[in-house]
């Protein structure tokens, strides 16, 4: 095969994955695991069953992908925080990050909040290797700004604890929020909320709320 039909072939497949990706957010979410079904999701991406099953060989490894995906999303604007950066800065734009992704795809704040809330059954070996690896080290920067004296002694595993239920409560009681309120939120009071959080966390912290966020 050519050079110049591989990378047209792995072209189609990426965009092929991405679609199925998208479909399968939809589908999980609104019927969860045990009530999605392959068939559905294929028509949602439009493509055939059969796609689905040689990309991703089961429902179970459509699911999981879409897990993993949904933690790198999440955690990918923290993945690179060293001792030596301003926890303000870094935090502030995680917390922001997060909020934003909360806006735009609910859905797969949802699935995760369902998953975890039934056991974690699908994700008990990911947790056991990639997810407590990556809390592992973050935690640990989190640690060295506490020697370094720019965090107070708070505990590292309830801070980030607090940022993800903060953030993710957008989207997982977006019903709540929405009866609440009268309304949806929209974009300019999703700015707001991302804000207060922000002050609300960093000011907890004993640390200054960056210009751009305040």
């Amino acid at each position: 095969m050519s050079d110049s039909l591989s990378k047209k072939d792995d072209s189609i497949g990426a965009i092929n994955r991405a679609k199925i990706l998208v479909a399968a957010e939809k589908e999980f979410a609104i019927h969860g695991f045990k009530g999605t079904r392959v068939q559905r999701i294929a028509d949602r991406a439009e493509l055939p069953k059969t796609n689905i099953l040689y990309y991703f060989k089961s429902k179970d490894g459509l699911y999981l992908a879409l897990l993993q995906e949904i933690l790198s999303l999440w955690n990918s604007s923290f993945d690179n925080a060293k001792a030596q950066d301003d926890p303000s800065e870094v935090l502030a734009r995680y917390i922001a990050d997060k909020m934003e992704i909360s806006r735009c795809r609910p859905d797969a704040s949802k699935i995760f909040a369902l998953e975890i809330i039934n056991g974690a059954p699908n994700l008990s070996s990911f947790f056991k290797d990639q997810h407590s690896t990556w809390m592992n080290s973050r935690v640990a920067v989190l640690r060295q700004w506490i020697e370094l004296g720019k965090l107070p002694d708070i505990d590292p595993y309830y801070l980030l604890f607090n940022i993800w239920a903060g953030s993710q409560h957008y989207a997982d009681f977006s019903a709540q929020i929405t009866e609440l309120k009268g309304h949806a939120m929209d974009q300019t009071e999703f700015a707001n909320a991302t804000k207060s959080l922000i002050k609300l966390v960093l000011q907890g912290c004993g640390l200054i709320v960056p210009p751009l966020y305040k």
